[in-house]
């Protein structure tokens, strides 16, 4: 199992390239069983979940087709296409380390009539049930059942109808899920209090791409058409939100100056918020957003929320950066539950640190050390390298498998920027 060595104190400098966004991806692909005809995606990130993702397509009887191979190439050029759908079952096997798993339940529903799905797994962040999505279908016409540890989905003859459904709580899964159904309906169907996320306007574009009729997109309240049919198209996946601000963050703990190559203001500006209160610069420039930090950082008060409040997958990073920041900050984590599985690692490397059920407060230190660390999540892996970079000595960060499902070349990309960083075999 690989392991990273960071030397800190190296201030990053230069162009780092934002991919694809791996949570947009993740529900794109699945968008392929909607059609019988090639969807290509462009600037899909070359990442574990994505791959785990096309394996299981397979399972479908999909097929893919690769372009942009090249040792030096991020990202890639995908076509799927779904012909035929030869099975409706998603085993345990292929669907229990990714719980983007899931977003197959409504495309597959929808298509084929029917739909098997292991429950799903994933990053250990919290309890994320998925009675939402089964709601939402449901109330689209779908008979649903429990059973062994899968979840069947069957439509009425003739397919499903459609409905309305209304979030009680803000759900971005569910939200792609029911989306993903509701453009096959033979009727309409109304979603009150979805999410809106960027990924699901991406998710809208593409769809209203393939012949989809959606109304509202980029709201809380979508009115989605059914349609007969869709048909192919070529879409390329946005840029992930979530990569650009952990390198923003890594830039700022450096005091360093980068430029973001392919990040999109519009997108984050909950992160661009929160990062100009800690006192970093972020400017948009042609191609990209800079981020430099030539000051002291100030401590700030952080409070995840949905969108477009600050996204919960930015908390571990922005707490990283607020360890190094003069004065006391208090981050609180509304979304999930159990999201500070980093703070044991980060007090290793002399951060102070206090939880306090979803609060948590952190006070800022001159110094952090190196130090031994293990990832616990994909967030949590990143605020480790963050603190690192920051460091006096070199940090080990072990268990580095979670970075490879959600950060492309993650090395690679902050050598670009003058770190100190290599991938080592773990003897």
């Amino acid at each position: 199992m690989d392991k990273l060595l960071i030397r800190g104190g190296k201030r990053l400098s230069g162009t780092i390239p934002v991919s694809g966004a791996k949570n947009a991806a993740l529900t794109l692909i699945p968008c392929a069983l909607l059609t019988d005809e090639p969807l290509t995606l462009r600037n899909l990130p070359r990442l574990a979940d994505i791959d785990g993702f096309q394996h299981l397509m397979t399972q479908f009887g999909v097929s893919h087709t690769i372009q942009g191979k090249r040792p030096e190439d991020f990202g890639r050029v995908v076509t799927l296409e779904a012909t035929r759908v030869t099975s409706t079952v998603a085993p345990y096997d292929l669907v229990r380390k990714m719980r983007a798993s899931i977003l197959v339940l409504g495309p597959m529903l929808a298509r084929a009539g029917e739909a098997t799905v292991s429950l799903p797994g994933g990053c250990a962040i919290g309890n994320r049930p998925i009675d939402l999505h089964l709601k939402a279908l449901e109330a689209m016409g779908a008979e649903i059942e429990l059973a062994q540890g899968y979840v069947k989905a069957i439509a009425p003859d003739g397919g499903l109808p459609g409905g309305e459904f209304d979030f009680p709580v803000v759900s971005v899964g569910a939200t792609e899920n029911a989306v993903m159904a509701a453009v096959l309906c033979t009727g309409t169907t109304k979603l009150l209090n979805a999410a809106r996320e960027p990924e699901i306007v991406d998710l809208c574009n593409l769809l209203t791409a393939m012949g989809a009729e959606i109304e509202g997109v980029g709201t809380s309240d979508l009115t989605i058409h059914g349609v007969p049919r869709l048909h192919g198209a070529t879409y390329r996946v946005m840029s992930d939100r979530i990569e650009a601000g952990s390198y923003a963050c890594a830039a700022a703990i450096t005091g360093g100056d980068v430029l973001l190559a392919g990040a999109k203001a519009d997108e984050m500006s909950a992160t661009n918020h929160a990062l100009r209160n800690i006192g970093v610069s972020v400017e948009e420039e042609k191609g990209g957003l800079r981020v430099s930090a030539d000051g002291p950082l100030k401590a700030t008060n952080l409070s995840t929320a949905p969108y477009p409040g600050l996204a919960t997958d930015m908390q571990a990073q922005l707490m990283a950066l607020l360890c190094k920041a003069d004065g006391t900050s208090v981050l609180k984590e509304t979304i999930f539950e159990n999201r500070y599985m980093h703070v044991p690692e980060l007090k290793r490397m002399g951060a102070d640190i206090e939880v306090d059920g979803r609060t948590a407060i952190v006070r800022g230190v001159e110094t952090l050390n190196g130090a031994e660390v293990m990832a616990t999540d994909l967030r949590a892996s990143m605020s480790l390298i963050i603190a690192a970079l920051a460091a006096e000595g070199e940090t080990t960060v072990r268990r580095i498998y979670h970075l490879d499902r959600g950060y492309e070349r993650l090395e690679e990309k902050l050598q670009l920027a003058g770190a100190d960083i290599e991938r080592v075999g773990d003897d």
